[in-house]
C-alpha cells in the first residue's frame, strides 16, 4: 500500500511545478505545465512542456522531469506534482498526465506506490496512485 506524502511535501511539489510552468516553451498550444517530480532518495526535478514547430518533436514537462532526473542518474521516484492552464491563466484546471507520460512512468515506478499529484493550487489538488491513472499498463513486467 502506498505511504501518503505529509502534506508539506505535496505543497511544496505544487508549488515547483507551478514555478516550472513559468518556463514553458508554448507558443503553439499556449498551453503551459510544468511538473516536480521526487525521487526517493528527496531530490526535487522539475519539468516544463516544450513545444516545436514540427509538433512531434514537442515534450510533455512530465517527460522533461523524468528525462532530465534520469540523466542525472536517479532511478526511483515517489511522486509527482504536475500543473497546468493556458498561458496567462492562473491554475483553473487539472492537468492530467497523457498516455505518452503515463507509459513513461510506468517504465520506472510502481504502479500501486507512485502518487500523481495533480493541482490547481497548493490547497486545490488530487492524488492518485499511477495504476489508477494506468491500470492495464505494458511494462518491463511483460518481457521477461
Amino acid at each position: 500500500m502506498v505511504e501518503e506524502l505529509d502534506q508539506n511535501t505535496v505543497r511544496t511539489l505544487i508549488a515547483e511545478a507551478a514555478e516550472a510552468r513559468r518556463r514553458a516553451y508554448t507558443p503553439y498550444s499556449h498551453y503551459q505545465v510544468g511538473a516536480a517530480l521526487l525521487g526517493k532518495d528527496g531530490r526535487i526535478v522539475t519539468g516544463c512542456n516544450i513545444e516545436n514547430a514540427a509538433y512531434t518533436p514537442t515534450i510533455c514537462a512530465e517527460r522533461t522531469a523524468f528525462f532530465k532526473a534520469v540523466s542525472e542518474g536517479i532511478r526511483e521516484f515517489r511522486a509527482i506534482a504536475v500543473v497546468g492552464s493556458p498561458a496567462g491563466e492562473t491554475l483553473t484546471q487539472y492537468a492530467y498526465p497523457c498516455g505518452v507520460c503515463r507509459q513513461v512512468m510506468a517504465e520506472f515506478c510502481s504502479l500501486d506506490d507512485f502518487e500523481i499529484i495533480v493541482a490547481r493550487s497548493e490547497e486545490d489538488y488530487r492524488v492518485m496512485t499511477l495504476r489508477a491513472l494506468l491500470p492495464e499498463c505494458f511494462g518491463p513486467d511483460n518481457l521477461g
